[in-house]
This record gives structure tokens, C-alpha cells and sequence, in this order.
């Protein structure tokens, strides 16, 4: 593909936008494929397409990707799962790490917190009013959260808007000047998956099928690894 004039169209869900960053974009860049992505949450991404929106390929959470391949808007035969991703939180450089080592003193932890940032739209906050209606402190921690829309939850960290940042820990590590405290328990925890395939009617199937290598690449592999992501069991 080397010489590619027209930029890959890409859409991606925000938890494995470090490893690309870091990793695949520049590789693919040196072998001539320039990626144009649409980074979004999944739910973000399934509204667009609902809308008619498409590109050649997307990497998305499986839920979801089920959802296109069964109505034959990707190629099931090039779909993959890449990683996994889980949830947990963060605070500001330099600020004490809160005990969220069990359900109870992650509880605590929240009720303690001046204000807590999470996402409306993105699998993480989804998963996360789940857990606050669990531990039965909805309603206590909805009164003094920083909810976003959609983006990166950490970032009110840095600007002081709230005091603990809750992620996917891929997401949380995207944002300088912050600090990760760790994992919610397996209790209250949810490991997304992540899948990859070509739209069915990519006009650049080549091109796609690169990009799709080189999310398997070792490099790519490395990348997921120390940008906090879980590769899937095979």
C-alpha cells in the first residue's frame, strides 16, 4: 500500500486510542497507509451508522459488532476480537491513591470523593451507573458527579472538576498528569471486548486488510499491553 493517496476511514472506540497513537498509526504511517479515524465511544459510532455513516473498517466493543455483522454491514469472515478492556479509576498527579481494593472500601471511596467524572455515552459510565445502583448510592454520587458526554473522564482531573476520574484504564491512561489507582474489585467489574472487521462495502478491502494485520502485529501486541489492555484469551 505503499504510495496510498486516500486516507483509511476508520472508526474507533476510544479505549484503544493509546496503542494507536503510540504504536499502529505510526507503523502504518511508515508503510504508506494514512488512517482517518473517528474516535468515539461505541455507542457513539453505532448512532452514526445507524445515520448512514460508514468507513472501510471499525474497532468497536462485541456487542455491537454482533449487531453489524448480523445485519451484513461487516464482513464476518474478517472479524476478529483484539483486547480486552477493564474499568477502574484515576486521580491527579500527585493526589492520595483512595482504597478501592474490596466493594466496600471502593464504596466509601466514592461516597468521600468532592465530585467523580465519568462518561454518559461510553461502556465504562454505562457500566458504572449499573454499579452505582448495586452498591445502592445512585443517587449520592449522581448529585456531585462530572458527567461528559463523551471523551476522556480524567481530563476533569486536570482541570479540578472532580477528584477521581472513572474509565476503561486504557481511557484514563490517555490523560497527562495523572495518576491510576487501579481496578474496580472483579465483584463490580466488567472486561470489555474489543472487535475489529471491514465494512462490506469498503471500496478499499486492500488497504482495510492491512490495518487489520496490523492490529495483530507483535508491535501492536506490545502496544495493548503497557497502554493497560488485556489481550483475549484464546
Amino acid at each position: 500500500m505503499a504510495g496510498q493517496s486516500t486516507p483509511l476511514k476508520v472508526m474507533c472506540a476510544l479505549a484503544i486510542r493509546q496503542a494507536f497513537d503510540q504504536i499502529i498509526v505510526p507503523d502504518l504511517a511508515a508503510a504508506g497507509v494514512t488512517l482517518e479515524i473517528d474516535w468515539n465511544p461505541t455507542t457513539v459510532i453505532m448512532t452514526t451508522i445507524e445515520a448512514g455513516g460508514r468507513a472501510d473498517a471499525l474497532v468497536i466493543m462485541t456487542e455491537a459488532m454482533d449487531i453489524l455483522a448480523a445485519r451484513g454491514l461487516v464482513d464476518p469472515a474478517s472479524r476478529f476480537e483484539v483486547v480486552q478492556s477493564r474499568v477502574g479509576i484515576a486521580v491527579p498527579r500527585g493526589a492520595p491513591h483512595p482504597d478501592i481494593s474490596s466493594v466496600d472500601a471502593l464504596k466509601q471511596t466514592l461516597l468521600n470523593a468532592r465530585s467523580v467524572a465519568y462518561s454518559q455515552a461510553g461502556a465504562s459510565g454505562i457500566h458504572f451507573r449499573t454499579v452505582l445502583d448495586q452498591l445502592g448510592i445512585a443517587d449520592a454520587i449522581k448529585a456531585k458527579a462530572t458527567v461528559i458526554p463523551a471523551g476522556f473522564t480524567a481530563e476533569k482531573l486536570v482541570t479540578g472538576e472532580a477528584d477521581i476520574a472513572v474509565q476503561q484504564i486504557s481511557e484514563l491512561m490517555t490523560v497527562r498528569n495523572v495518576e491510576i489507582v487501579g481496578r474496580f474489585p472483579d465483584a463490580v467489574q466488567k472486561a470489555s471486548r474489543l472487535a475489529a472487521a471491514l465494512f462490506t462495502d469498503t471500496p478499499n478491502r486492500a488497504g482495510a486488510r492491512q490495518f487489520l494485520d496490523a492490529l495483530r502485529s507483535d508491535r501492536a501486541i506490545e502496544a495493548y499491553r503497557s497502554t493497560g489492555l488485556d489481550l483475549v484469551p484464546r
